[in-house]
């Protein structure tokens, strides 16, 4: 998978994956173009000519139909590549899988390369980050270790002044739209922070691949490792993250897994329940934590459900007993659910973890 990154609608992403689609069907290779979203953008659609297009499947919904890319279709076509254009789009209810990025997995997993777009706002860890610069919420996201399994990330730039010029141009959106993105995503302030966003994450990217490599070459000539089996591998840090029912736990749970990536590092998530009584939670409560694991899981980090009358005590051995280094806690953590438990929480492990780093994150408010 090659993944053409940008930092908002516009820079070029489209248009550079079909000008290497062209030139990988110069070059005689079996490319097609799985889906393809020009938004009218001229330049962007006769960069398509000539390319093998794979008819879209048609979705009935509700009162009107709707229509997404025919993975069925391409894995009876077989090409060696296929074009996925908007990679964090969410399917129409009903389509086989919820997302495209869940189609592309298919794909891959069919032995068809892909090269496919997307902007720098869509990548899950950052959802909190991203609010705080555009005060939306992005609800199309792409977990960060689907991005990662990419071979290539290919970041696709243009300075912010060169992309307000293009959509006072009309080359991005119509005069009436280009009005309304200048007055609220497409503030300059706003398309200088989602650039740095996006330059940083692709410098990360390219270190992570400069390591990885770097260890494959060194591979053959390291020494069989002295360490005994029960001994912690080889990364140095290990990250617990507290689940609780508090809805600021989803930004923790993308704080963790951001900073695991980054140090390399283990990741859990991990919730803890009373020992004898779990009626005593309230359903409300079990629900939201149920859903908190989930996205953990879903992020590729590794769940656990302790059972524990103090959590704090659950906590802290869960973590001595595993090696953890760094313990995440949000401040906003002062649900039922804490109260059932009795005492500050976040004190106590404070008290009984000295030896090991608590992290304590307080959910930021975007300032108006």
């Amino acid at each position: 998978m090659k993944v053409f990154l940008g930092y908002a609608a516009g820079v070029g992403k489209t248009y550079r994956m079909l000008e290497e689609a062209q030139q990988l069907k110069r070059q005689g290779k079996d490319i097609v173009v799985g889906y393809f979203e020009p938004h009218g953008r001229k330049d962007t659609i006769a960069k398509a000519t000539g390319l093998e297009l794979i008819p879209r499947r048609i979705v009935a919904y509700r009162v009107g139909t709707f229509q997404e890319m025919d993975t069925t279709a391409i894995l009876s076509r077989r090409p060696a590549t296929c074009v996925v254009d908007e990679l964090a789009h969410t399917n129409v209810p009903g389509s086989e899988r919820s997302k495209r990025w869940e189609d592309v997995q298919v794909l891959l997993d069919a032995g068809i390369d892909v090269m496919t777009s997307m902007n720098i706002q869509h990548l899950e860890s950052l959802n909190d980050q991203v609010f705080q610069i555009t005060g939306i919420r992005v609800r199309e996201t792409v977990p960060d270790w689907f991005v990662k399994s990419a071979a290539e990330v290919v970041m696709v730039d243009a300075t912010t002044g060169a992309l307000l010029n293009r959509l006072k141009r009309g080359n991005i959106y119509a005069p009436e739209k280009a009005q309304r993105a200048m007055e609220n995503f497409f503030k300059e302030s706003t398309l200088t922070a989602l650039r740095e966003l996006a330059l940083r994450q692709t410098a990360h990217e390219l270190e992570l691949r400069e390591i990885a490599s770097a260890s494959e070459e060194r591979q053959p000539q390291q020494e069989p490792s002295s360490a005994s089996p029960s001994s912690p591998k080889a990364t140095i840090d290990r990250i617990l993250i507290y689940v609780c029912a508090d809805a600021s736990t989803a930004m923790l749970i993308r704080r963790g897994r951001r900073m695991a990536d980054y140090l390399s590092a283990d990741c859990f998530a991990v919730s803890v329940i009373p020992l004898r009584d779990h009626s005593s939670l309230p359903k409300q409560d079990r629900d939201a934590v149920a859903k908190h694991l989930n996205f953990a899981r879903n992020l590729h980090v590794e769940t656990r459900i302790l059972e524990g009358d103090d959590p704090a005590e659950t906590i802290v051995d869960f973590a001595r007993r595993n090696h953890i280094t760094q313990i995440l806690l949000s401040r906003r953590n002062h649900s039922s659910w804490s109260r059932l438990f009795g005492t500050d929480l976040i004190l106590r492990i404070l008290q009984k973890a000295k030896d090991i780093r608590v992290i304590i994150v307080a959910e930021r408010r975007r300032s108006n």
